[in-house]
């Protein structure tokens, strides 16, 4: 007997809304986050050694002391608090949460993000250098079942005239697909301006793969999970207002048994980056240090001529 063939689909059953397709698509994210995952991998921007200590006072409350030590920049010391309300929208989510550090300087850094309803998250940022205000700002994002908007406004002045607008839009097109946009629009006496830029992100079973381009320039960003252990990162950025590309390399490394998390990084400017952070266990301690060196061209260059020169007259001997 000859196999039975499948029976295609009506049109009355392909028009409807509720199809397995359409119910594979989940929430984009924000568009901050389309790089971040090959950010992650690349080491902080440290000079020296901090030190870390947390400690949790409640299941709600926690606060942190950093004391870093560097002998190219400035020592110093940081006192951080976090509080994360009662009211939880998931398994790891709870709002209102409250995030603030101050260093020995008076300067100032602290956001509060609350969870308004089921869709809209709104965030408040304020950032101060000692008594002065540096920066502030005020975000609405309204999460979709397969897109996110988002509003940015960053320091308005009403009376001089100023400030900075920003539009965030992404739109899941498939479970691995996402494209989006961001509108800038900034303006200060006797200047004003927008900018536009379009985002695409695919994600595979162990790669993220991000593409940004737009009036500013470009940036594309790869992440691989190699395994468990081992996760690498390639950037490429290219500014039209510096006239300047560069590409970075960037690779973590994880030893959990040992409470090691080793991230290492070279661009194409020669300039090698490793950072080391160790958990002091049972102690709520972790110590992190970091160094950056230079590789010179020149020398390199040098070397490799002297030692091709020298091999030549051995083999003309």
């Amino acid at each position: 007997m000859p196999p039975v063939s499948a029976v295609p689909a009506t049109s009355s059953t392909q028009g409807q809304p509720g199809t397995d397709a359409e119910a594979s698509l989940t929430n984009p994210g924000t568009f901050e986050e389309c790089h971040r995952k090959c950010k992650e991998v690349f080491p902080v921007q440290i000079e020296g050694v901090r030190l870390v200590v947390n400690k949790g006072l409640s299941n709600h409350f926690q606060v942190s002391h950093t004391v870093t030590l560097s002998t190219l920049g400035d020592s110093g010391y940081r006192f951080g608090a976090t509080y994360v309300g009662r009211k939880q929208t998931g398994p790891a989510e709870s709002f209102p949460v409250m995030v603030g550090d101050m260093d020995n300087t008076g300067s100032l850094n602290a956001q509060v993000i609350h969870q308004l309803t089921n869709r809209i998250r709104s965030k408040l940022v304020m950032q101060t250098q000692q008594h002065k205000f540096v920066n502030w700002q005020c975000d609405a994002e309204y999460r979709g079942d397969d897109f996110t908007a988002a509003v940015t406004l960053g320091n308005p002045d009403v009376l001089v005239g100023s400030g900075i607008l920003v539009a965030h839009y992404l739109q899941s097109l498939s479970p691995a697909l996402v494209l989006g946009g961001e509108l800038v629009y900034h303006r200060r006496p006797g200047e004003e301006g927008t900018v536009t830029s379009f985002v695409g992100r695919y994600t595979g079973s162990n790669y993220v793969a991000t593409l940004t381009v737009g009036g500013a320039g470009a940036h594309a960003s790869y992440y691989h999970k190699a395994n468990d252990q081992l996760q690498i990162g390639v950037e490429f950025e290219a500014s039209t207002r510096m006239q300047d590309t560069s590409v970075s390399f960037g690779y973590q490394l994880d030893v959990p048994k040992a409470n090691l998390l080793f991230k290492g990084s070279l661009d194409s400017n020669w300039v090698v980056g490793a950072t080391l952070e160790k958990k002091l266990l049972p102690l709520p301690l972790s110590l992190n240090s970091r160094g950056d060196s230079r590789i010179s061209t020149d020398t390199t260059l040098h070397h490799a001529w002297t030692g091709a020169k020298r091999h030549g007259d051995m083999d003309q001997h």
